[in-house]
Protein backbone atom coordinates (compact mmCIF):
# COMPACT_ATOMS: atom_id res chain seq x y z
CA UNK A 1 0.00 0.00 0.00
CA UNK A 2 1.61 3.44 -1.01
CA UNK A 3 1.52 6.41 0.86
CA UNK A 4 -1.19 8.26 -1.32
CA UNK A 5 -3.59 5.35 -0.83
CA UNK A 6 -2.85 4.88 3.18
CA UNK A 7 -3.50 8.92 3.34
CA UNK A 8 -6.50 8.34 1.49
CA UNK A 9 -8.08 5.20 3.46
CA UNK A 10 -7.57 7.47 6.49
CA UNK A 11 -9.37 10.11 5.14
CA UNK A 12 -12.32 7.98 3.87
CA UNK A 13 -12.35 6.48 7.14
CA UNK A 14 -12.23 10.13 9.34
CA UNK A 15 -15.28 11.13 6.89
CA UNK A 16 -17.25 7.91 7.45
CA UNK A 17 -17.35 7.79 10.55
CA UNK A 18 -18.19 11.79 10.57
CA UNK A 19 -21.18 11.22 8.68
CA UNK A 20 -22.43 8.40 10.89
CA UNK A 21 -22.49 10.71 13.37
CA UNK A 22 -23.94 13.35 11.74
CA UNK A 23 -26.59 11.03 10.22
CA UNK A 24 -27.44 9.88 13.66
CA UNK A 25 -27.79 13.51 15.16
CA UNK A 26 -30.19 14.02 12.30
CA UNK A 27 -31.99 10.99 13.28
CA UNK A 28 -32.15 12.11 17.09
CA UNK A 29 -33.34 15.60 15.53
CA UNK A 30 -36.15 13.35 13.79
CA UNK A 31 -36.99 11.95 17.29
CA UNK A 32 -36.76 14.86 19.13
CA UNK A 33 -39.55 16.33 16.46
CA UNK A 34 -41.98 13.34 16.98
CA UNK A 35 -41.36 13.78 20.72
CA UNK A 36 -39.58 9.75 20.94
CA UNK A 37 -38.10 8.74 24.25
CA UNK A 38 -34.11 8.07 25.07
CA UNK A 39 -34.75 4.69 22.95
CA UNK A 40 -36.11 6.14 20.39
CA UNK A 41 -33.33 8.54 19.79
CA UNK A 42 -30.51 5.80 19.78
CA UNK A 43 -32.86 3.30 17.57
CA UNK A 44 -33.68 6.19 15.15
CA UNK A 45 -30.01 7.24 15.39
CA UNK A 46 -28.78 4.38 14.33
CA UNK A 47 -31.07 3.34 11.50
CA UNK A 48 -30.06 6.86 10.26
CA UNK A 49 -26.53 6.18 10.68
CA UNK A 50 -26.30 2.72 9.75
CA UNK A 51 -29.14 1.92 7.48
CA UNK A 52 -27.84 2.11 4.53
CA UNK A 53 -24.30 -0.09 5.11
CA UNK A 54 -26.52 -2.16 6.49
CA UNK A 55 -28.85 -2.69 3.56
CA UNK A 56 -26.17 -2.76 1.08
CA UNK A 57 -24.18 -5.80 3.30
CA UNK A 58 -26.86 -7.58 3.30
CA UNK A 59 -27.89 -7.80 0.03
CA UNK A 60 -24.25 -8.27 -1.08
CA UNK A 61 -24.27 -11.48 1.35
CA UNK A 62 -20.29 -11.46 2.19
CA UNK A 63 -20.77 -11.47 6.06
CA UNK A 64 -22.09 -9.64 8.70
CA UNK A 65 -22.07 -5.76 8.20
CA UNK A 66 -19.46 -3.79 8.87
CA UNK A 67 -21.46 -1.58 10.86
CA UNK A 68 -21.94 -4.89 13.37
CA UNK A 69 -18.27 -6.00 13.08
CA UNK A 70 -16.17 -2.65 13.91
CA UNK A 71 -17.59 -1.36 17.22
CA UNK A 72 -16.32 2.07 16.00
CA UNK A 73 -19.15 2.60 13.97
CA UNK A 74 -22.23 1.99 16.10
CA UNK A 75 -20.39 3.47 19.12
CA UNK A 76 -20.44 6.64 17.17
CA UNK A 77 -24.11 6.31 16.32
CA UNK A 78 -25.45 5.73 20.18
CA UNK A 79 -23.07 9.06 20.92
CA UNK A 80 -24.64 11.19 18.17
CA UNK A 81 -28.47 10.09 19.54
CA UNK A 82 -27.00 10.66 23.23
CA UNK A 83 -25.89 14.18 21.90
CA UNK A 84 -29.05 14.88 20.03
CA UNK A 85 -31.61 14.31 22.92
CA UNK A 86 -29.72 16.86 25.28
CA UNK A 87 -29.08 18.87 22.64
CA UNK A 88 -31.34 21.06 20.17
CA UNK A 89 -29.23 21.79 17.40
CA UNK A 90 -31.52 24.67 16.58
CA UNK A 91 -29.06 26.96 16.08
CA UNK A 92 -27.66 28.20 12.87
CA UNK A 93 -23.85 27.41 12.63
CA UNK A 94 -24.89 23.97 14.45
CA UNK A 95 -27.34 23.30 11.50
CA UNK A 96 -24.58 24.02 9.08
CA UNK A 97 -22.09 22.30 10.32
CA UNK A 98 -24.42 19.03 10.17
CA UNK A 99 -25.58 19.35 6.67
CA UNK A 100 -21.52 20.00 5.61
CA UNK A 101 -20.66 16.70 7.01
CA UNK A 102 -23.61 14.86 5.70
CA UNK A 103 -23.46 16.24 2.34
CA UNK A 104 -19.24 14.87 2.55
CA UNK A 105 -21.04 11.57 3.81
CA UNK A 106 -23.56 10.83 0.85
CA UNK A 107 -20.42 11.29 -1.88
CA UNK A 108 -18.24 9.02 0.67
CA UNK A 109 -20.86 6.63 1.08
CA UNK A 110 -21.96 6.21 -2.73
CA UNK A 111 -17.88 5.71 -3.40
CA UNK A 112 -17.71 2.58 -1.11
CA UNK A 113 -21.26 1.26 -1.66
CA UNK A 114 -20.33 1.03 -5.52
CA UNK A 115 -16.47 0.05 -4.98
CA UNK A 116 -17.83 -2.67 -2.33
CA UNK A 117 -19.97 -3.61 -5.40
CA UNK A 118 -17.71 -3.85 -8.35
CA UNK A 119 -15.18 -5.78 -5.50
CA UNK A 120 -18.26 -8.53 -5.48
CA UNK A 121 -18.11 -9.30 -8.48
CA UNK A 122 -21.31 -6.88 -10.00
CA UNK A 123 -22.03 -5.06 -12.88
CA UNK A 124 -21.98 -1.26 -13.41
CA UNK A 125 -25.68 -0.92 -12.71
CA UNK A 126 -25.94 -3.07 -9.31
CA UNK A 127 -22.83 -0.63 -8.39
CA UNK A 128 -24.50 2.40 -8.59
CA UNK A 129 -27.65 0.65 -7.31
CA UNK A 130 -25.86 -0.24 -4.12
CA UNK A 131 -23.87 3.05 -4.01
CA UNK A 132 -27.35 5.25 -3.66
CA UNK A 133 -28.73 2.60 -1.30
CA UNK A 134 -25.72 2.80 1.02
CA UNK A 135 -26.07 7.07 0.42
CA UNK A 136 -29.65 7.43 1.01
CA UNK A 137 -30.94 4.06 2.78
CA UNK A 138 -30.41 5.16 6.33
CA UNK A 139 -32.59 8.47 5.45
CA UNK A 140 -34.99 5.87 4.50
CA UNK A 141 -35.34 3.28 6.96
CA UNK A 142 -35.79 6.82 9.31
CA UNK A 143 -38.47 8.24 7.39
CA UNK A 144 -40.62 4.72 7.09
CA UNK A 145 -39.77 4.50 11.03
CA UNK A 146 -41.47 7.27 11.69
CA UNK A 147 -44.36 6.80 9.14
CA UNK A 148 -43.51 9.86 6.75
CA UNK A 149 -42.81 9.60 3.08
CA UNK A 150 -39.03 9.03 2.73
CA UNK A 151 -37.07 12.91 1.64
CA UNK A 152 -35.70 11.15 -1.26
CA UNK A 153 -38.92 10.86 -2.56
CA UNK A 154 -39.82 14.79 -2.11
CA UNK A 155 -38.79 15.90 -5.23
CA UNK A 156 -35.27 17.21 -3.97
CA UNK A 157 -31.60 17.25 -5.53
CA UNK A 158 -29.86 16.83 -2.16
CA UNK A 159 -29.74 12.95 -1.79
CA UNK A 160 -30.16 10.90 -4.05
CA UNK A 161 -29.06 12.74 -7.58
CA UNK A 162 -25.88 13.82 -5.87
CA UNK A 163 -25.53 10.00 -4.97
CA UNK A 164 -26.39 8.71 -8.51
CA UNK A 165 -23.63 11.37 -9.70
CA UNK A 166 -21.16 10.16 -7.27
CA UNK A 167 -21.37 6.24 -7.70
CA UNK A 168 -21.41 6.78 -11.43
CA UNK A 169 -18.31 8.66 -11.14
CA UNK A 170 -16.66 6.04 -9.01
CA UNK A 171 -17.63 3.16 -11.22
CA UNK A 172 -16.60 4.73 -14.12
CA UNK A 173 -13.05 5.87 -13.11
CA UNK A 174 -12.77 2.51 -10.82
CA UNK A 175 -13.32 0.87 -14.27
CA UNK A 176 -10.33 2.86 -15.82
CA UNK A 177 -8.68 1.92 -13.17
CA UNK A 178 -8.03 5.19 -11.01
CA UNK A 179 -10.69 3.94 -7.65
CA UNK A 180 -8.66 6.45 -5.16
CA UNK A 181 -9.56 9.54 -7.66
CA UNK A 182 -12.93 7.95 -8.38
CA UNK A 183 -13.60 8.11 -4.77
CA UNK A 184 -11.74 12.00 -3.76
CA UNK A 185 -13.80 13.05 -7.22
CA UNK A 186 -16.90 11.42 -6.11
CA UNK A 187 -16.74 12.77 -2.78
CA UNK A 188 -16.10 16.31 -3.79
CA UNK A 189 -18.63 16.48 -6.66
CA UNK A 190 -21.66 15.41 -4.70
CA UNK A 191 -21.03 18.03 -1.74
CA UNK A 192 -20.85 20.81 -4.26
CA UNK A 193 -24.19 19.42 -6.11
CA UNK A 194 -25.65 19.09 -3.14
CA UNK A 195 -24.66 22.73 -1.37
CA UNK A 196 -25.72 24.27 -4.82
CA UNK A 197 -29.06 22.79 -4.86
CA UNK A 198 -29.45 23.86 -0.94
CA UNK A 199 -28.62 27.40 -1.69
CA UNK A 200 -30.70 27.93 -5.41
CA UNK A 201 -33.34 25.67 -4.47
CA UNK A 202 -33.02 22.86 -7.26
CA UNK A 203 -35.52 20.28 -7.31
CA UNK A 204 -36.56 17.28 -9.30
CA UNK A 205 -40.19 17.95 -10.93
CA UNK A 206 -42.57 15.56 -9.05
CA UNK A 207 -45.21 14.67 -11.84
CA UNK A 208 -46.25 15.86 -15.07
CA UNK A 209 -49.40 14.86 -16.91
CA UNK A 210 -49.62 14.80 -20.48
CA UNK A 211 -52.84 15.45 -21.49
CA UNK A 212 -53.75 13.68 -25.36
CA UNK A 213 -57.52 14.66 -26.42
CA UNK A 214 -59.70 11.45 -26.94
CA UNK A 215 -60.59 10.70 -30.52
CA UNK A 216 -64.42 10.57 -31.20
CA UNK A 217 -66.20 9.16 -33.45
CA UNK A 218 -69.80 10.67 -33.40
CA UNK A 219 -70.05 13.36 -36.42
CA UNK A 220 -72.12 15.60 -34.65
CA UNK A 221 -68.70 15.90 -32.35
CA UNK A 222 -66.69 17.04 -35.73
CA UNK A 223 -69.37 19.13 -37.11
CA UNK A 224 -69.30 21.21 -33.77
CA UNK A 225 -65.35 21.19 -33.53
CA UNK A 226 -65.47 21.95 -36.98
CA UNK A 227 -68.18 24.86 -36.80
CA UNK A 228 -66.12 26.05 -33.60
CA UNK A 229 -62.65 26.52 -35.68
CA UNK A 230 -64.42 28.64 -37.99
CA UNK A 231 -66.12 31.08 -35.56
CA UNK A 232 -62.29 31.42 -34.01
CA UNK A 233 -60.41 31.66 -37.43
CA UNK A 234 -59.55 35.18 -37.77
CA UNK A 235 -61.16 36.97 -40.28
CA UNK A 236 -58.56 37.69 -43.16
CA UNK A 237 -58.12 41.50 -44.04
CA UNK A 238 -58.28 42.51 -47.58
CA UNK A 239 -56.78 44.89 -49.04
CA UNK A 240 -58.66 47.05 -51.85
CA UNK A 241 -57.14 46.97 -55.30
CA UNK A 242 -56.88 49.46 -57.83
CA UNK A 243 -59.46 50.42 -59.30
CA UNK A 244 -59.95 49.95 -63.26
CA UNK A 245 -60.52 52.70 -64.99
CA UNK A 246 -62.44 52.21 -68.25
CA UNK A 247 -61.35 54.28 -71.38
CA UNK A 248 -63.00 55.01 -74.71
Amino acid sequence: MTLETSALTEIITVVDLAGVMANAILGGVAARTARLDLVGFVVLAIMSGLGGGMIRDTLLQQGTPIGLTNPAYLMFAVIGGVIAFFVTFNGRWSRQALIFVDVLAVGCWSAVGAQKALDGGLGWMPAILLGVITAVGGGMVRDIMLLRVPTIFGGNTRYATSAVLASTEMVVLSKLGYGAVGTGVAILSAAALSLLARRYGWVLPTSYTLRIPRPSLNPRVWQARRAHARRTRAPRSRQPGPRRVRTG
